[in-house]
């Protein structure tokens, strides 16, 4: 810790101690209310208060430009003019205080000293962020497994349908020596329960793994004192409980027909269909296709709901494909929207106090600023019946061009004087309409409580803002034309220059670079969402495979004795493989737009799950992501169709043809 009788010794923050690899007797200079120090590191250390440091007007942690720095509190109160005072304070409430009352009381009691308001924990920024990435964590455990359980029991189902209908004649058998039908229902059931068992043995280890590289992975961003993992063996059975009931649920129905089957009909092949001349069959396009065509279309006609649930299940990697990679536009978007159009300053320079609207001159003439545009920010209580938000106004300049009020739909907002601008987040939390009249108390200077009208909602992805012309703001507040800070466009060749010229200015209290904050968002997405799409995409793709696969495994055993009759009535391998194949590849062309439906919805479902106060997920779906699930979903299927046209190839004729009817 910093000695208390040494003005200059420092604690740091470990991950800005990290970034810049300061450690116990490194120095640095640093600026403290207009005055540069010299100050010593003595040591690094974590606050559950700053477990998510930002700076002020980021959006995400960057540790190289922003951190936070402890010192003797004598020392401190020294460089800041703040002797036998504070201005901040912590307070721990009995298990059974009425909070909301303790918040009123300590209002009133601070008010006159100065005191901007008090606010619960769930308010604090750190918790604020933490609570919204656990909220968004209990929506993905939710939706997610529900998926899974769902293509879980579908591919059971498919298998286990196609596996008993191949398997009639030993049902049969089985039940002429005595075997009952529970017996021959606990057969199939221990086959599910075998595979079950086994994907289960597999799944522990797997998400075991997964679930310490995600907690390792937020570490990174909320900053931790210590890693803690202890998966309790609660969570393992649940899991596998549900897993396996989902397998069983879904070889249910195909059981329950094995074991209904008496063992006169078991033992004799399924009655063969009645062919008849369709309408379809009439048709120009039925006599303008081959023979083998016609074998493809008749088969998928006779069994319609066999076709359409192996499409189905094509669809399904189809859409959770697209729901992965829906991610990856939504992203894209909202750094688009957010740094690209709403924004168009290069720098953005707040002050750690209020400065006169005239410092603006001082920063024009600073080298390399092209442009300079300034801004008002005031904490304030924002009162709607029994509603209240606390959050701060952002004042704005009349045509403000650098960093204007951005609406995603309608685009740069000119701010109407005399009222407010909300967000559509804040406008749901406080139930109000343009056009509705709230009450705001400005929580700095004197405080005044004034109601202001509702003018205009617009739409942001980020935070829930509210804005107001800066000179009205002003004028509300009554302590003059001030500013909290500026924003500024930069000459990219005297970028250095400014930013050294910067580190000696007084008063600043960050400089945030919109570039630096890009690099940041994208950087933090690449390590957290695009591991997920990954981590979906290869899912997806597994499924894909375990569809096609299955569907035509299973295909070529029940028509192997039909295709080895064909090759030897003097069909090619080329044709034969075209039959077999070729419902496959028609499934899977009505699988595609089938599956950009689903995914569809999916996505839609995804967005609206992960809404937060935080921000808000954009659902975007570009053609180019429908056309990348489709390939992906094309190149699963071409990989199957070439590992069962190797054995289609090697079909022992002989073999096949012995097989009793």
């Amino acid at each position: 810790m910093a000695d208390p009788m040494r003005p200059d010794e420092v604690v740091v923050s470990e991950p800005f101690a990290e970034a810049h690899r300061l450690k116990p007797g490194d120095s640095f200079d640093a600026i403290l209310r207009g005055r540069k120090r010299n100050l010593q590191v003595v040591g690094a250390a974590l606050s559950p208060e700053y477990v998510y440091a930002i700076a002020p007007g980021g959006l995400m942690p960057d540790d190289e430009r922003f951190g936070v720095l402890w010192m003797g509190r004598d020392a401190l109160a020294a460089a800041f003019d703040l002797k036998a005072s504070f201005n901040s304070v912590t307070l721990s409430l009995l298990p059974d205080a009425n909070a909301k009352d303790v918040i009123r009381r300590l209002d009133g009691l601070l008010s006159p000293f100065g005191g901007i308001g008090a606010y619960l924990r769930a308010d604090q920024t750190s918790n604020w962020f933490l609570e919204s990435e656990i909220a968004q964590q209990k929506n993905m455990s939710r939706i997610m497994p529900a998926i899974f359980l769902a293509v879980a029991a579908f591919l059971t189902n498919m298998v286990m349908a196609r596996l008993i209908q191949t398997e009639r004649r030993e049902i049969g058998l089985l039940k002429a020596f005595g075997y009952g039908n529970w017996a021959i229902g606990w057969h199939y059931a221990k086959m599910v329960l075998v595979i079950g068992t086994i994907g289960i043995l597999m799944g522990s280890v797997i998400g075991a793994w997964l679930g310490h590289w995600n907690t390792e992975l937020y570490t990174q961003f909320y900053r931790f004192p210590f890693l803690l993992y202890r998966p309790g063996p609660a969570g393992f059975v649940v899991a596998g409980a549900i897993s396996l009931g989902a397998a069983l649920a879904g070889s249910l129905a195909a059981v329950r027909r094995a074991v209904r089957l008496p063992p006169a009909e078991a033992m004799q092949p399924p009655s063969p269909p009645i062919y008849r001349r369709t309408f379809a069959a009439r048709t120009v396009l039925a006599g303008a296709l081959d023979e083998p065509s016609r074998m493809i279309l008749r088969r998928i006609i006779r069994w319609p709901v066999r076709a359409f649930l192996a499409s189905l299940g094509l669809a399904m990697s189809v859409a959770v494909l697209i729901m992965a990679l829906q991610w990856v536009d939504a992203i894209d978007s909202l750094a688009e929207s957010v740094f690209e159009r709403a924004q168009h300053q290069d720098a953005t320079v707040a002050f750690s106090d209020l400065q006169p609207i005239g410092a603006i001159r001082e920063f024009e003439h600073m080298p390399g600023v092209l442009a300079a545009e300034p801004y008002r920010f005031v904490s304030a209580r924002i009162n709607h019946g029994h509603l209240v938000e606390r959050q701060g106004i952002i004042g704005v300049p009349t045509g403000a061009i650098l960093s204007p009020v951005f609406d995603v739909e309608r685009g740069r907002l000119e701010v109407p004087p005399g009222g407010l601008m909300l967000s559509v987040k804040l406008a749901e939390l406080l139930e109000v309409k343009a056009g509705d009249t709230v009450a705001v108390e400005l929580l700095e200077g004197r405080q005044p409580r004034v109601s202001l009208p509702v003018l205009r909602i617009f739409e942001t992805y980020i935070g829930k803002p509210a804005y107001m012309d800066m000179a009205a703001l002003n004028r509300i507040a009554g302590d003059g034309r001030v500013i909290s800070g500026l924003h500024i466009r930069v000459d990219a060749s005297s970028r250095t220059t400014l930013l050294t010229r910067l580190k000696d200015t007084p008063h600043i209290a960050a400089v945030l670079f919109r570039h630096a904050a890009i690099d940041t968002f994208y950087k933090t997405m690449g390590e957290t969402i695009l591991i997920f799409i990954g981590f979906f995409v290869a899912f997806s793709m597994t499924l894909s495979v375990g569809v096609t696969y299955n569907s035509i495994r299973i295909a070529l055993s029940e028509r192997a004795r039909e295709l080895a009759t064909l090759r030897v009535l003097g069909f090619s391998r080329w044709e034969i493989s075209y039959i077999l194949l070729g419902e496959v590849g028609l499934l899977t062309w009505v699988a595609i737009p089938l599956g950009a439906v689903i995914g569809f919805g999916l996505a839609w479902y995804m967005t609206s799950a992960f809404e937060t106060e935080l921000y808000r997920v954009p659902l975007v779906l570009r053609d180019a992501t429908y056309g990348e699930a489709a390939l992906i979903a094309l190149a699963a299927t071409l990989a199957c169709a070439a590992i069962v046209r190797r054995r289609l190839d090697r079909l022992d004729l002989i073999a096949v043809l012995k097989t009793r009817e």
